[in-house]
């Protein structure tokens, strides 16, 4: 067997089509006359074209493989771009472009766009969840022609250049011999039809902008930037194709009372002095209704009480977040006179009631921090 096809190609003699349809093209990425004009390499490439030829049909593989000469006579190592070279053309366009050139006309149904529109609710609606009307602007099937595209009464009509294939072909002569291209058919733009009379509705796109009212069920727990989707409720594609998915993202609006730490809830509530000393009860307005704080005697301003499963739903498991009351010790700025001799008395039962200057790092009284506090210290 004076050519050995395996060896041009460079894969063993069990291989596979695949691979033996690999090889071919990465070779004829490499030798293509276009891409290297060297008379070897020209030469080099006619013997691949010719191998592939031979290897990538069974029948001629099968009498290679047998010992016979599948090109006969008149082909030899130069062969390749004959009448077989026309089935291999596509080949070495999938070796430049990656994919193998798809055969027919397009189709004039496609699916549509996804859309997304945002949507305002507030802290009350995020942690228990809602249902919501909205109103959205999309693409729609044209009632008018059904989404064919075609005035009433009419219907599209095979493409006289192309005869229906959605492409046309044109034959060139080379050193290697005739060579078949294929584009798009400039004149039905590669459908294999035309549309003469197209619908004075959607002007031939199937398709027409409707108003549409939807209910969207809001889930607990959602946040900000959070995206409901909705399938199918999106752009209706050409040609009345398969609308896309319609996205509804979610804008919290701020709270009068509560700021929102992922799912805690936090709120400051202000006592007087003497409340934070002696302890109390403050009622506070929760999303769950009222609710006793209990401060109690001693607290310190700055001091954080936890309202477990008061805050947010959470969103994928069960349970709440907290809410977290801060409390703030008011102090007062004006005393009348009884008020400040009552404040004295305390001060001096609990031994706080010193000369000015006499206290101890740590040791100021309450008294004193209260004076401070009067004179803006």
């Amino acid at each position: 067997m004076a050519t050995d096809y395996y060896e041009i190609l460079g894969v063993q003699r069990d291989a596979s089509q695949e691979e033996i349809k690999k090889a071919f093209r990465r070779l004829a990425r490499e030798l293509h006359p276009d891409v290297n004009p060297d008379p070897k390499t020209q030469e080099r490439f006619k013997e691949i074209n010719t191998a592939y030829e031979v290897l990538s049909d069974p029948q001629k593989k099968q009498m290679y493989d047998l010992g016979g000469d599948p090109m006969g006579s008149s082909a030899g190592a130069g062969g390749g771009f004959g009448a077989a070279g026309f089935g291999n053309f596509s080949d070495i366009m999938d070796a430049f472009f990656g994919t193998a050139s798809q055969r027919g006309p397009k189709s004039r149904t496609r699916r549509g766009q996804d859309a997304m529109i945002r949507l305002e609710i507030d802290l009350n609606e995020a942690t228990f969840g809602t249902t919501k009307e909205i109103q959205v602007d999309t693409a729609t099937v044209c009632s008018t022609c059904n989404g064919e595209g075609a005035a009433p009464g009419t219907s599209a009509q095979t493409c006289d250049m192309c005869r229906g294939r959605g492409e046309v072909s044109q034959v060139t002569r080379s050193f290697l011999g005739q060579v078949m291209t294929s584009r798009p058919c400039p004149q039905c733009q590669g459908f294999g039809t035309v549309v003469p009379n197209p619908c004075p509705e959607c002007a031939g796109d199937g398709r027409v902008r409707t108003r549409r009212t939807l209910t969207v069920k809001i889930p607990a727990g959602v946040d900000n930037g959070t995206r409901i989707q909705l399938a199918g409720e999106g752009e209706v594609g050409p040609g009345g194709g398969p609308a896309g998915d319609l996205y509804v993202e979610i804008r919290e609006k701020p709270h009068a009372v509560f700021q929102r730490r992922g799912d805690d809830l936090h709120c400051t509530v202000t006592i007087p002095m003497t409340a934070a000393a002696l302890g109390t009860k403050v009622p506070l307005e929760t999303l769950d209704g009222i609710e006793e704080v209990d401060i109690r005697p001693g607290t310190q301003s700055g001091q954080s009480i936890p309202l477990h499963s008061r805050g947010v739903t959470h969103l994928r498991s069960s349970g709440r977040g907290d809410l977290v009351v801060h409390v703030e010790v008011q102090t007062p700025t004006k005393l009348e006179p009884e008020q400040e001799e009552l404040l004295r008395r305390l001060a001096k039962l609990r031994g706080e009631e010193r000369p000015m200057g006499q206290f101890q790092p740590g040791q100021q009284g309450l008294f004193s921090r209260l004076k401070d506090a009067f004179n803006g210290r």
